[in-house]
């Protein structure tokens, strides 16, 4: 009935239209203002702070240190791996810890030394420029702090000795960041021993168990509110130190703090992410079915270790939907006087599919073997699924050799040398890229995931979930699948995500691609359950017996008679006897898929042209097109930022951030993608109620191979095999000309 319509955005007319709610939107009596003082050294030890002049500055209400934080007896910020997640290798390490307030030592430009507050932000943020740190500056430093194996080394070592060819790639990934359309706002109240923070988190019951944490309070005296969030894309998953310092200046100062990043703040200390460095090898026999895969991955860290999963993830899943009888993989990470890295939109999946996917043409052209078919002969058959990888990981379903038939058909593969000619006669460069990817989604850090469905005297629902939205659509989904199960309209069930005052609910947040597998098939499980609450309900008010009452299409039936009466009359009479709360084991899946990019280039300027992508994704059953087609969007162009114009660059000498600013990071215009087709090749989950795949990150991982092959396809005629992202007209004119 609802399932499957693509019913628009109920969140878009309140969006569009200037009443979404933000976090800087919400002023509370009486409110304060934070500003924080950062470092301006990469590496620095703190020899003294004086913030005699600061508290000079009429309305400044306090400046608060490092030492006062320990007096208050605030801990690090806990490192949280998700742990057990199958989706991931398991990594060990040591993790040195993360104060939200440094009190001896700074590890990157602009970590926080000093938390001004005052009446106003403006006078907070003159009072901080006044605060006086003498700082002893310190040699640049980096370290491993996890370096393992898994694998089999000697069957990988056996398998290369007797490879007819070994092809080899090693590249480094770009840094990136998420830039949020918001910049991060904290608002803080401490009442009668308990704390309510209001905050753009991504993660509202996460942060509230770090937030207690840190402050060293049971996790009832916290409460985490998030409005409409403006965007996350992994940047929002993780604790700040901003989220406890305003908490404790409130409790301090005895009101409400308020903490407004300005942009150049958030480049600062905003989670990055990427920045990996990866030397891969493949073995192939003389038919070029592969034998064997080696991989050593290096993760930059930054200065602090807060995740760990874009590494653990990304080496799970490196063999992507191959057929790789032996695998060794060395996964090492290293702390750097850079920011802290994160997830990042399908966190550690881009790299390994593009280091995969660049193999797959290298081996191609050596070894005289058309790039298809060396994918075909080694892509896994829909007959071998369930697939369990020599790491270990299970891929559900698939069916990647029809994804990549249907993409190359869609996309006109065929037609592409005419179309090469034409570009030649212009005087420009022609290439078409091909990726076969696989996307693994969900998991979390809870073995269940719960969700509650309670009513109001209306009859109307309520759907309470740990899921916060930042821009999927969940009003609009959630709604529209527990309408499928009462046969009620969307417009009469409302969701309240992460509501604080909710129902307490176990599960994860909004990340790695799970919410509608996790919470939305958690939810159509209470639905059925509701269903059959109103069966005796029903069975009281026509006074039948329960086994007499059917239910279909929203209402419930006396069998072989006209008697009927519709759900929502009985959720109208009988109200909160309908509240259900329940749970379903978290669920994994791997969506996949194959995409197809053109790309023409003028050797006169460097200047790249995507004239075609074409997409073609399993992200399970599709629930509402509409949606699923935004979100894919959405990761194409992500991942398209990373590849032509995205960077996060520092100074190697000083550890400078070189781009602190919209003026020296660019990110991607609407002209980026003139021309996208998507097309669906759906197979059903088996993990979930609902057959549902993830779909929020699979454009990221298909992008960056797919334009990357692309892009050495035009250029390879020029002798050039190898360049890394980010591909700016700078940087390919200069490979063109010979000057890279």
């Amino acid at each position: 009935m609802w399932v499957g319509k693509p019913l628009p955005r109920k969140e878009d007319e309140r969006l569009l239209s200037g009443r979404g709610a933000f976090t800087d939107d919400l002023s509370l009596p009486g409110e304060a203002h934070a500003c924080i003082v950062r470092s301006p050294h990469a590496h620095a030890r703190i020899r003294a702070i004086d913030s005699t002049a600061a508290l000079a500055v009429p309305g400044v209400l306090a400046v608060l240190v490092g030492s006062d934080a320990a007096a208050d007896g605030l801990k690090p910020i806990p490192f949280r791996p998700i742990s057990p997640n199958p989706h991931e290798v398991p990594l060990k390490g040591s993790f040195p810890p993360f104060p939200v307030l440094s009190a001896d030592e700074v590890c990157f430009v602009g970590e926080a030394v000093a938390v001004v507050v005052a009446e106003t932000r403006a006078l907070a943020r003159d009072a901080a420029e006044r605060v006086e740190v003498d700082y002893q500056p310190l040699e640049l430093a980096d370290h491993a702090c996890v370096d393992i194996e898994v694998g089999d080394a000697a069957a990988v070592a056996a398998a290369f000795a007797g490879a007819a060819h070994v092809v080899r790639f090693e590249t480094r990934l770009n840094r990136v960041t998420g830039v949020p359309l918001e910049p991060r706002c904290t608002l803080a109240v401490y009442e009668a021993g308990r704390y309510t923070l209001h905050a753009t988190s991504a993660w509202v019951q996460r942060h509230r168990a770090d937030l207690a944490t840190v402050l060293g309070v049971p996790e009832d005296a916290v409460r985490v509110v998030t409005r409409e969030l403006g965007g996350s894309y992994g940047t929002r998953n993780n604790f700040y130190p901003e989220y406890a310092l305003t908490a404790w200046a409130a409790k301090r100062v005895g009101r409400p703090v308020k903490c407004l990043l300005e942009r150049h703040e958030c480049f600062l200390s905003d989670d990055h992410s990427r920045d990996l460095a990866v030397q891969a090898e493949l073995a192939l026999d003389r038919e070029g079915r592969f034998l064997a895969f080696r991989t050593f991955n290096t993760s930059n860290l930054g200065a602090h270790a807060i995740s760990t999963v874009p590494l653990s993830k990304g080496v799970g899943v490196s063999t992507s939907v191959y057929r790789v009888p032996a695998v060794q993989a060395r996964a090492r990470a290293v702390l750097s006087n850079t920011t802290p890295t994160s997830a990042y939109r399908a966190a550690g999946r881009p790299e390994v599919m593009f280091v995969m996917e660049r193999l797959m043409d290298i081996a191609a052209l050596q070894f005289g073997i058309d790039r298809v078919e060396l994918r075909s002969r080694n892509l896994l058959r829909p007959d071998e699924l369930p697939y369990t990888t020599p790491l270990g990981k299970t891929f559900d379903s698939g069916e990647y050799q029809s994804a990549m038939d249907k993409a190359m058909e869609m996309a006109d593969w065929r037609g592409f040398p005419a179309r090469r000619e034409n570009s030649k006669r212009r005087g420009k460069l022609r290439g078409i890229g091909l990726s076969v990817f696989v996307e693994p989604s969900g998991g979390g850090a809870s073995p269940k995931e719960e969700a509650a469905i309670k009513f109001g005297a209306s009859g109307d629902a309520e759907l309470h979930v740990l899921c916060g939205a930042s821009g999927q659509g969940h009003e609009t989904m959630l709604p529209q699948i527990v309408s499928e199960v009462f046969g009620m309209s969307p417009e009469k069930i409302v969701l309240k995500a992460s509501d604080p005052d909710g129902p307490p609910l176990m599960g994860g947040g909004t990340v790695g691609s799970r919410t509608m597998m996790s919470h939305g098939g958690a939810l159509f499980f209470v639905a059925q359950k509701v269903v059959e609450k109103g069966r005796e309900l029903a069975a009281k008010d026509l006074e039948v017996s329960p086994q007499d009452v059917e239910f279909s299409e929203g209402e419930y039936r006396v069998k072989g008679t006209d008697v009927r009466m519709k759900f929502s009359e009985v959720a109208r009479r009988h109200g909160s006897a309908l509240d259900t709360k329940d749970s379903i084991p978290t669920p994994v899946a791997f969506p996949g898929g194959a995409h197809v990019a053109e790309v023409e280039i003028d050797p006169e300027t460097g200047e790249i042209d995507l004239v075609r992508y074409t997409g073609v994704d399993d992200c399970g059953r599709i629930l509402n097109h509409v949606l699923v087609d935004g979100q894919l969007h959405g990761g194409i162009v992500q991942g398209l930022g990373q590849i032509f114009c995205e960077q996060v660059i520092y100074d190697r000498q000083s550890g400078q951030l070189l781009t602190g600013t919209f003026m020296d990071y660019a990110m991607p215009r609407a002209e980026i993608l003139k021309r996208v087709e998507l097309h669906d090749h759906s197979v059903p989950s088996p993990s979930n109620p609902l057959g549902v795949k993830g779909a929020g990150e699979a454009g990221t991982t298909g992008a960056l191979p797919a334009v990357a092959n692309a892009v050495i396809d035009a250029l390879r005629p020029l002798g050039i095999h190898q360049l890394d992202f980010p591909y700016s007209p700078d940087r390919v004119w200069s490979a063109i000309h010979g000057r890279g």
